[in-house]
């Protein structure tokens, strides 16, 4: 790259966050609320890694699985909400640098497409245990369950990497306001005047292969695990197998269910206030409900909490 190219890159050196910056009366509200969403976030995903840590009955795969994915999201929310509660505490408009925006969508991506595996791993895990129980202990042994998260974090740093340096050889040369509450890959490429067609379908593409296998693989596990369930004769069978999943299919459901309609609709104007909205339910609200549903909805995860408290606090048992 040449000088005068250089001098060019550097035209542009940060961005205007909009974030809802509309909602000015609301500046003090929204900060409140998402001030609690961040908190309590934290708190319960800390608290299940932590739980499955110490408490040796919770050392199963699937809360290999479920720590692995508290962790998971203690990083996504740390990566997205400090942020716009800055924004928000300085009247919803925040400026961030060009590189600390890269940096910003660089997390995301890289958690966002290794949350895709791990959900996956965690509906494999679901369709051993209850479509070959017996099999159980064998399939999903210490290495293959260490095998499958390692995979799956590395498999989310694959495309995030060629994607942030074909977009560190853009040029931004104003306008500098990104319409979004945090660096997402369209937004910011709207900003660029370089010619964006071969990264956009490279992008689209390394996305695909990020997030359909998992997603497919996802699929077919529920369906053989529905299929399983709808065979168990007893109604107090069924129910406990279901039981086993139920909080892992609503954390799936919530999180495809969202990414579809944000990256696959039409981007219309109408479209683009609304996944500022869509986009706070896969980057606010599931990192908050994991450690709730999983939680308030597991026995066992509640069990090792009274365990840990008793630990702590000896004279409340006396």
């Amino acid at each position: 790259m040449g000088k005068a190219e250089q001098e060019n890159v550097t035209t542009v050196t940060a961005f205007f966050l909009l974030g809802f910056g509309d909602l000015q009366d609301q500046q003090l509200p929204l900060f409140l609320l998402f001030l609690v969403i961040y908190t309590v976030t934290m708190v319960g995903n800390i608290l299940i890694v932590v739980l499955i840590v110490v408490d040796h009955h919770l050392h199963t795969p699937m809360y290999f699985f479920l720590g692995n994915l508290s962790c998971l999201e203690t990083c996504y929310s740390s990566n997205i909400l400090p942020v716009m509660l800055a924004n928000l505490f300085h009247g919803g408009r925040g400026t961030i640098s060009v590189a600390g925006c890269m940096t910003q969508y660089y997390f995301f991506g890289f958690l966002a497409a290794s949350e895709c595996y791990l959900l996956a791993a965690m509906s494999y895990d679901r369709y051993v245990a209850i479509c070959k129980p017996l099999l159980y202990a064998v399939l999903m042994n210490g290495k293959v369950c260490l095998q499958l998260v390692a995979g799956s974090w590395v498999s989310g740093s694959l495309a995030i990497n060629i994607t942030i340096y074909l977009m560190h050889q853009l040029t931004f040369c104003g306008p500098s306001e990104i319409n979004h509450f945090f660096c997402d890959f369209n937004p910011i490429l709207k900003l660029s005047c370089s010619d964006t067609r071969t990264i956009k379908l490279l992008t689209f593409f390394l996305a695909a292969m990020c997030s359909l296998p998992p997603f497919l693989l996802t699929l077919t596990s529920y369906a053989y695990i529905i299929s399983a369930i709808v065979r168990i004769p007893s109604a107090s069978g069924r129910q406990k197998a279901f039981s086993t999943c139920s909080s892992h299919l609503i954390v799936v459901s919530l999180f495809y269910g969202t990414i579809i309609i944000v990256y696959m609709l039409p981007k219309t104007e109408t479209m683009q206030d609304l996944n500022k909205v869509f986009s706070l339910f896969y980057t606010v609200l599931t990192p908050l409900i994991n450690p709730l549903i999983y939680s308030l909805r597991n026995r066992e995860v509640k069990v090792a909490f009274r365990r840990a408290l008793a630990k702590c606090c000896p004279f409340e048992r006396i």
